[in-house]
């Protein structure tokens, strides 16, 4: 798809709800599409939608360790209530083996540090799950009010890193809308996630940032 491809079909969909979205996505992707997850708040909401368009859909999940019992117990909840075809990709490197070595995890103020944990901790287990589940199309969470990194992108864009295409059927939504999808089909939230290698909402971890692929190249 070429740039001006993109800006008209972006435009064709500014106007279709998230399950048309998804749809169309699917029908792009020839049978290699998925949809990954950090069972961050919200992050229901994604999957539910993806499952209702193809209730197979592989859903990559870098677990890196470091998630709090609420998030787990709220990945196990959704895996079950929502039949998840969950594909889940550690690190080459335990969370206690990493601590041992390298210390607590980084804070704000280092920010080489916390791009390091990122590389070895998220971006590696995420660039060889993309590698062997080989999508064309990824499906993701990815709000344009979520940091201002996001908001320069669009509904469907060119996944540099992973070369795939990447398709954000909620990115226009708000959380009060989010909020409405999450009641009007019962599903729960969870708010006590936290995502060590951002430390704040307003980083990016590096997989929707450009040095993300050469970090984990170098951390492969």
């Amino acid at each position: 798809m070429t740039d001006a491809e993109l800006i008209q079909k972006n435009a064709e969909l500014r106007n279709k709800s998230p399950l048309e979205i998804v749809r169309w996505a699917l029908a792009q992707a020839g049978g290699r599409a998925l949809v990954s997850t950090n069972f961050r708040p919200y992050e229901a909401a994604i999957l539910h939608l993806a499952v209702q368009a193809q209730a197979d859909i592989p859903v990559l999940w870098v677990d890196h360790g470091y998630n709090r019992p609420a998030t787990y117990k709220h990945a196990e909840d959704l895996r079950a209530r929502l039949g998840l075809n969950l594909k889940p990709f550690l690190p080459r490197v335990t969370p206690a083996h990493r601590d041992a070595i390298y210390g607590p995890i980084p804070t704000t103020e280092d920010e080489a540090g916390l791009k390091k944990f990122s590389a070895v901790m998220k971006l590696e287990p995420f660039q060889r799950g993309m590698r062997e589940l080989a999508p064309t199309v990824w499906i993701t969470a990815l709000r344009k009010v979520q940091n201002p990194n996001r908001a320069e992108l669009d509904i469907i864009s060119h996944d540099a890193n992973f070369g795939a295409l990447k398709v954000s059927p909620f990115f226009y939504h708000t959380d009060a809308e989010l909020d409405a999808y999450l009641a009007e089909h019962k599903l729960p939230n969870e708010w006590d996630y936290f995502d060590p290698a951002k430390a704040d909402e307003k980083r990016e971890c590096g997989l929707h940032a450009a040095w993300g692929k050469a970090a984990a190249v170098a951390a492969s």
